[in-house]
């Protein structure tokens, strides 16, 4: 599959490119990113011929928000497909006390997470005016998961909240024309599950959950996406680095230093590829897409060399031995599909 080849996210008619871009790192996720490197990832990214872009307030708390959109805003608005999220509000704090957890040198605002209607209302605006775009394409829940919110008790709180508020308000603009998509984007299958059971969404955003490393979605998730064609863009496909660098120090896998069992589960993965002449992020990048109801993956990228590293790697051929090895070697699900000819399960 070539990058630019277009998949249509649900029914909804908008058609996003097989390879994004996810703007986390453009909010100076885990280390700072100049202005000048963060435009020319962007750039670099469509000129490549990426029409996917996304985003959401939390990346630098608006950091990233606002330089994707200077970065489009002389691009066609109609040639690129752009997301980004709701569920939490930026309020002006003193620089000083912001906490910007994983981001490093946010914008001078706090996160403050709202999932009513009306908060949602109001970051859908906040957005707009922080992109300077008239139009957003997908809108997406951020973060009602357990990774975030701590508990089960506390996911499952935020899920009722917006399903009792926030979703009115996603598909009130959507039945308006104002969005083409809803959908959530989160760091956990289940939730999202719960939510495809209580809604009517067009597509979820799954970071890190279905990637060469996890593939447990595939125990009813992804098959219940399949059934009620709903469509997944996938990010993280790197597993916050880990999948490009290797097993290596200093690696990262879920925005930390990897537990003992990830690196020796990544240093056979990446073992295998080396037999088939493949590079691990090669692997890594292309493999969601074997899933019939994966319509993208959106690697993050900090520079234009990046980017494009990200796209030479995107269209490397892989053999279709390669899946098969690492199925026999246990490291990778018997009912994962494979992206290109198709290889046989492993008995």
């Amino acid at each position: 599959m070539e990058p630019d080849a277009r998949q249509e996210i649900g029914g909804t008619g908008l058609a996003v490119t097989a390879l994004g871009l996810g703007g986390a790192p453009l909010g100076n996720l885990l280390a700072e990113v100049g202005e000048d490197a963060a435009e020319g990832a962007i750039d670099a990214a469509y000129d490549a011929g990426i029409r996917l872009f996304d985003t959401a307030p939390l990346y630098g708390h608006g950091l990233s928000e606002h330089r994707m959109g200077r970065a489009l805003r002389h691009a066609p608005r109609g040639d690129y497909v752009l997301s980004t999220k709701v569920g939490r509000l930026l309020k002006p704090q003193a620089p000083d006390r912001v906490d910007g957890k994983e981001f490093r040198n946010p914008l001078p605002f706090e996160v403050v997470y709202d999932y009513s209607y009306d908060g949602v209302m109001r970051s859908f605006e906040d957005s707009l005016q922080r992109l300077g775009l008239s139009r957003i394409d997908m809108l997406l829940i951020h973060d009602v998961d357990v990774w975030t919110h701590g508990t089960k008790e506390a996911s499952d709180g935020r899920i009722a909240e917006v399903m009792e508020g926030g979703y009115r308000a996603m598909a009130k603009l959507r039945a308006e024309g104002t969005i083409k998509a809803i959908g959530a984007g989160l760091n956990e299958w289940q939730p999202c599950q719960r939510l495809a059971e209580l809604g009517d969404f067009d597509c979820f955003l799954l970071a890190g959950r279905y990637t060469l490393l996890e593939q447990d979605a595939l125990e009813s998730f992804l098959p219940l996406c399949q059934a009620r064609g709903i469509s997944i863009v996938i990010g993280g496909p790197f597993n916050t680095g880990i999948l490009a660098t290797g097993a290596v120090e200093g690696a990262y896998y879920d925005y930390a230093p990897p537990p003992p069992p990830v690196m020796e589960r990544v240093a056979r993965i990446e073992a295998v590829c080396g037999r088939h002449d493949v590079p691990l992020a090669a692997a890594a990048l292309q493999f969601p897409l074997g899933h019939s109801a994966v319509a993208a993956v959106i690697p993050g990228a900090r520079s234009a060399d990046e980017v494009m590293r990200s796209v030479a790697l995107f269209s490397a051929p892989i053999p279709a031995d390669l899946w098969q090895e690492l199925r026999a070697e246990g490291l990778l699900r018997a009912d994962a599909p494979a992206p290109g000819p198709a290889a046989p399960a492993c008995p």
